[in-house]
């Protein structure tokens, strides 16, 4: 009987299912599956030690640079072992995986390729598109849900979060999405009766709240639609949250209603930024008309938009970024904006579509490769200069537990002081400073690693 360790090393506070599917198709194969979280237990280097194969779920950036640092420690631990890689950000990080000892590397929809490689039929390097019928996933070997992150509710209760996946890929070809490289525009549904019995054994487990990690909860409406109504019909009391496009959310703002009343209680959407030069850039095919349109449709449902954004690129300015950060107290979201997002720095990793473009390919710098990405820097220092300070401000501002409103108020003289304008650039509408729901680990993405990277949300 093979050994298997699958290992995860950072997945935003979720209990992972990069570890759970896997897990499911090994174990129905006749492996022996075992799994290590890293953001929420300690290395058993035993554990490590007896394996025959151990395979490092890489989902994110932020998870990619812990395990590059532990993958030597791992083949010292247990030379005999195979080792891979699966996940998003393996294959296009797959020459310097090798070069750490990586085996195989395995991207898109890993499952299948995983238990092939299992099997010893299966190929060392893919990157597998094909369609799954997938297995409920296998958790019983993870920490338990009260380990990892929490929601808070406006009333101020708490409740326990699961996690799963209904979609993977994404149909849109955003240039500075790290899908796109991997799915080029395409997505796989995981099947209607998986989802359920998957939140069944997470409700059992206590889950209150369920967390939808799909890309895109609208790529396919029609199985998005059909899966809420199924799951607030078995368990009205559950509430979840779901990410969608600006685009996605424009054309279907006649179905919110829908989302709010099976539970949706809020919507991550990727605004990324509300310079129209820049949403060109990025190719996110939404204006900042769509977002205000989006603000105030979803603010008349019901449903708490919680918006992100890549606030600093190589094309933001100093009075762009003072725009920025007016338009966020103007249309009321400073609660709702996690102060991380004013610190965020694009990211360009290998792969990347921006890579494409004739400018990007002027400024970028030769790839890091302790950074995984291609850095830049801004023609404007003092831009650069203003993101670092607002990075150092929201990390002591998170570690002392300063509110939204308190951190959006302390980041706005950094900029007046840069731009030599005021404080306050339009008058301040007054703030409703409603409560709003919120999750105890951040959403991000797309961000320039610094030596910091874990701030939770406040």
């Amino acid at each position: 009987m093979t050994r298997v360790l699958l290992v995860s090393t950072y997945d935003l506070g979720h209990q992972s299912f990069g570890l759970a599917s896997p897990a499911a198709w090994l174990a129905a194969d006749g492996a022996e599956v075992s799994c290590l979280d890293l953001a929420v237990q300690t290395l058993d280097e035993a554990v490590v030690r007896a394996a025959d194969l151990v395979a490092f779920y890489l989902p994110m950036h932020t998870a990619t640079r812990i395990a590059a640092d532990l993958i030597p420690r791992v083949r010292l631990l247990n030379p005999r072992a195979r080792l891979c890689a699966y996940g998003l950000y393996a294959p296009v990080n797959r020459d310097l995986l090798h070069e750490l000892g990586v085996d195989a590397v395995i991207g898109g929809e890993f499952e299948e390729p995983l238990a092939a490689l299992v099997r010893g039929d299966g190929e060392h390097d893919t990157v597998s598109l094909a369609r799954q019928d997938f297995l409920v996933p296998s958790r019983q070997d993870l920490p338990t849900l009260d380990r990892y992150a929490h929601l808070t509710l406006p009333d101020g209760t708490t409740r326990t979060v699961g996690y799963t996946e209904a979609t993977r890929g994404c149909k849109h070809l955003c240039r500075h999405c790290p899908i796109v490289p991997v799915y080029g525009g395409r997505f796989r549904v995981v099947q209607r009766d998986v989802v359920l019995a998957d939140i069944r054994q997470q409700i059992a487990a206590g889950a209150q709240h369920i967390t939808f990690g799909d890309p895109d909860f609208f790529n396919g409406p029609a199985h998005a639609l059909a899966l809420v109504r199924s799951i607030h019909e078995e368990f009205p009391e559950l509430t979840y949250d779901v990410t969608i496009k600006v685009e996605h959310l424009v054309a279907n703002l006649d179905r919110m209603s829908v989302l709010r009343d099976t539970g949706c209680i809020m919507i991550t959407s990727a605004v990324e930024s509300v310079d129209e030069r820049i949403l060109e850039i990025f190719d996110k095919q939404h204006s900042r008309a769509d977002f205000l349109k989006v603000v105030n449709g979803l603010r008349e449902v019901g449903i708490h938009l919680n918006p992100t954004f890549v606030a600093f690129t190589p094309w933001t300015s100093l009075e762009g970024y003072m725009a920025f950060l007016d338009e966020i107290d103007e249309l009321d979201l400073v609660a709702s904006v996690a102060p991380i997002q004013y610190a965020i720095r694009l990211l360009i990793p290998e792969g990347s579509k921006l890579l494409e473009l004739a400018d990007v390919q002027n400024l970028v710098e030769p790839f890091d490769r302790t950074r995984l990405c291609y850095p830049w820097r801004h023609p404007d220092p003092a831009v650069d200069a203003l993101q670092e300070a607002v990075f150092a401000l929201v990390a002591e501002a998170t570690e002392r537990r300063e509110s939204r409103a308190a951190v959006f108020d302390a980041v706005r003289p950094l900029v007046a002081a840069q731009v030599g304008g005021p404080t306050v650039t339009n008058p301040r509408p007054i703030r409703t400073s409603r409560p709003v729901p919120q999750l105890s680990e951040p959403w991000y993405c797309c961000a320039e690693p610094t030596e910091d990277q874990r701030i939770s949300p406040i």
